[in-house]
């Protein structure tokens, strides 16, 4: 007999992704060599622009790098400093640290199709998959790009 159960749980979930890692392990030479690289760990990649005269938060970008791959997770710019160029600068600054300070080869990201997929790919990413429907009525993209 099997219980299921459905409210969070941190030790299990340490728990599960320890044997979802091992089993990886145990399938692919891929992943075993992951595991014996510096580029095992994720490591969570943050570009902040600062209003100077206030201090207070004009754009950032938040990401994180893992198996040669930095992963974009958000990029805000507010909206009375769009088009000036903001967007373009934290996207660059990301990618060179994960390119240069952490030897990535590739950058992925997720956007839906009214926030910036043509942005995207002004920058060089390509389409790779698109979700239709999530959440209903949109569309989300997966876009990749090759850093090297």
């Amino acid at each position: 007999m099997f219980r299921f159960e459905t409210e969070v749980d941190k030790e299990r979930l340490s728990l599960l992704g320890e044997r979802l890692e091992a089993a990886n392990s145990q399938r692919s030479s891929a992943m075993r060599a992951l595991e014996a690289s510096r580029h095992k760990d994720e490591v969570p990649l943050q570009v902040w622009v600062m209003e100077e005269a206030t201090g207070e938060l004009a754009a950032g970008l938040t990401g994180r790098t893992w198996a040669r791959w930095l992963h974009v997770d958000l990029l805000w710019v507010d909206t009375a400093n769009r088009g000036a160029g903001l967007g373009s600068q934290l996207l660059t600054a990301a990618e060179r640290e994960a390119r240069v300070g952490r030897g990535c080869s590739w950058s992925r990201l997720e956007t839906w199709d009214f926030q910036a997929p043509g942005f995207y790919r002004k920058h060089g990413y390509e389409i790779v998959g698109r979700v239709p429907d999530y959440p209903p009525g949109v569309t989300e993209y997966l876009l990749a790009k090759h850093l090297a």
